[in-house]
């Protein structure tokens, strides 16, 4: 395996170095094989420049379609008709005008507006107490709007340390204890009962001494929960009724006035116009609810007012309308004040046009509907009177025509870039990618004929461009807005005009512009056409570079087993001749020394 191993290296060493030959055929191979590939960097500039040309007609084409965009704007006599509304008072009122809205002067009069319905609850939480007594009344569970939390708060500088396990009655007597436990100045605590007209469900603080409440050291949110907060005088009685409904437990445990029940079922329900809500009272919460009802399509905001401890249900659209409701299975509009409470309708828009008869809308939108101005819409803000002028959209027309001129521009200037060559300092010409090129070339030419004609069928005084303050350069094929005010001025004075100029259905600008456009960048136009001709010669330039590399690797392989056969049999031939060369030098050598050898033994044997 050694013997075989390197004799094997020592051939592969004298095929790749040509030792045995003396050859530098490696050398030989390359020159033939750059000579063969010499037509693939021909080739490969070839389909270079079919690409380039593939992505400059590309080119060509978003250029011209973003040009088109304009075209299509101008064409449209719509578009000429566009309008403005400018409002004298914006605090009265805002407005927008459609395009063909009667062009004039607007004095809208606003004296009422419009505003929602309201469905208001009645008391929608039980009291903390029926009566006075509260020496049963845990805190944890004692209704309150906002629930106590265990800690301290602070009464006459005094500190009073509660849980919730604590009953009202034993607040009441810690405070009393605190603060003089009976002597001058302590502060006597009292429950008002819903009994109490003046001040029901409160509670009330008394002494024969001004009262201060609260320190920044307070953990207890107690004085808080109570509505209890400094008046400066010796008697503080809470600022609000104390229950509150418990938003977020189920709704059998909300304490609102009357239990809320869904029959028992689980399946309640009732109807907010005419819309059906579902509960179940053992597991879904009030907050719950009013999130289905907003979520519904009843036209209703449900919320509870903590303030005033009532339900509200507000329409979502303004207007002199009422809300129906209904419970079906349960008393959940019962239970929470709504269907008892009282309906604040809302009011409708009140307004009159050029000291006209009174006019109403149910919302603060002011369309044809109402006002019998077509295209014309106005949004009421507040009272008062405003003045709403209509008139022609100058600005985006003149906007829209500029826009024109740049995008057409564009396409001018690249085509001109593109077909021009170019000579460096030392006189070499260069082509452009689209020199010579009459495709690209009578795309600008056709053109510039377009934008410089004057159209038959136009209107004196805006028969071309030239006539708006366009003109063409005398040096390429670009436009030029070269005067604002004759443009200003044609579409201010002559409006109609300047549309038959673009919009005429036979002859204009636009429509004509528009047509060769579309033709040109169209799937079977003339752009489509050339791309799709430079992607085939491209493909066709690689297919054949692929083909004459094949070639050119499969010389390769075939000249590098020539030589190296070349060289084996070389070697084959030097080692013949070497053991040749051995063979008969050691056979000249052994004649030469035998007679020797025969006359030694001779004298030996004579002597």
């Amino acid at each position: 395996m050694s013997a075989t191993s390197s004799t094997s290296s020592s051939t592969d060493a004298l095929a790749m170095s040509g030792l045995a030959s003396g050859i530098d055929w490696t050398s030989i191979v390359n020159e033939m094989l750059t000579e063969e590939a010499a037509p693939e960097t021909q080739m490969n500039t070839e389909e270079t420049a079919d690409e380039n040309k593939k992505t400059g007609y590309q080119t060509i084409g978003t250029d011209l379609t973003t040009l088109n965009t304009d075209i299509t704007t101008l064409s449209k006599a719509s578009f000429f008709s566009s309008r403005t509304a400018s409002v004298s008072d914006s605090s009265v009122a805002s407005a927008t005008a459609a395009s063909g809205t009667s062009l004039g002067n607007y004095t809208f009069d606003v004296t009422k507006l419009a505003s929602d319905s309201v469905q208001l609850g009645s008391t929608a939480s039980a009291p903390l107490s029926s009566t006075g007594d509260v020496s049963s009344l845990v805190l944890s569970s004692a209704g309150f709007a906002t629930p106590v939390t265990a800690g301290t708060f602070t009464v006459n500088g005094q500190t009073i340390t509660i849980s919730t396990s604590d009953t009202l009655q034993s607040v009441f007597g810690k405070i009393y204890a605190a603060t003089g436990n009976g002597a001058a100045g302590t502060v006597t605590a009292s429950y008002n009962p819903s009994t109490d007209k003046s001040a029901p469900d409160t509670i009330t603080l008394s002494s024969s001494s001004a009262i201060t409440l609260g320190s920044d050291t307070d953990t207890s949110n107690f004085l808080q929960a109570a509505e209890l907060y400094n008046n400066g005088g010796d008697t503080v009685t809470s600022a609000a009724a104390l229950g509150g409904v418990n938003l977020s437990s189920n709704m059998d445990k909300a304490n609102t006035a009357i239990t809320i029940n869904d029959g028992g079922s689980g399946k309640g329900e009732f109807l907010i116009n005419g819309v059906q809500i579902n509960y179940d009272a053992s597991t879904d919460s009030v907050t719950d609810v009013l999130q289905e009802i907003n979520n519904s399509a009843a036209g209703v905001t449900a919320t509870y007012d903590s303030v005033n401890n009532r339900f509200e249900l507000t329409d979502t659209s303004p207007g002199n309308v009422g809300i129906t409701l209904q419970d079906v299975n349960g008393n959940f509009l019962a239970a929470t004040g709504l269907s008892g409470g009282t309906l604040k309708a809302g009011n409708n828009l009140e307004y009159s046009i050029n000291g006209g008869g009174t006019l109403t809308s149910q919302s603060n939108t002011i369309d044809a509907g109402t006002s019998g101005i077509t295209g014309l819409s106005i949004t009421a803000l507040g009272l008062g009177s405003t003045t709403i002028t209509v008139g022609s959209d100058t600005s985006t027309i003149s906007s829209a025509i500029s826009s024109f001129v740049t995008d057409y521009n564009a396409v001018q200037n690249y085509i001109s870039t593109q077909t021009a060559s170019t000579t460096s300092s030392t006189g070499t010409v260069t082509a452009g990618l689209f020199t010579g090129d009459m495709d690209v070339e009578n795309i600008a030419f056709t053109l510039r004929q377009m934008v410089d004609a004057t159209p038959a069928g136009g209107t004196t005084g805006v028969e071309n461009l030239n006539d708006l303050g366009i003109t063409s350069s005398a040096t390429d094929n670009t436009l030029t807005l070269s005067d604002t005010t004759t443009l200003d001025s044609a579409l201010t004075s002559n409006l109609s005009a300047v549309e038959n100029l673009f919009t005429n259905s036979t002859t204009g600008l636009a429509t004509t512009l528009g047509s060769y456009v579309t033709g040109v960048t169209g799937s079977k136009g003339v752009l489509a056409t050339d791309e799709s001709s430079m992607t085939s010669e491209a493909k066709s330039m690689a297919t054949s570079i692929s083909t004459l590399q094949a070639k050119i690797a499969n010389d390769k392989t075939k000249l590098d087993n020539e030589f190296a056969a070349m060289e084996t049999a070389i070697e084959s031939l030097n080692t013949d001749k070497q053991y040749l060369n051995t063979y008969f030098s050691s056979s000249s050598s052994s004649d030469q020394t035998a007679p020797t050898s025969v006359g030694s033994s001779s004298s030996s044997s004579t002597s």
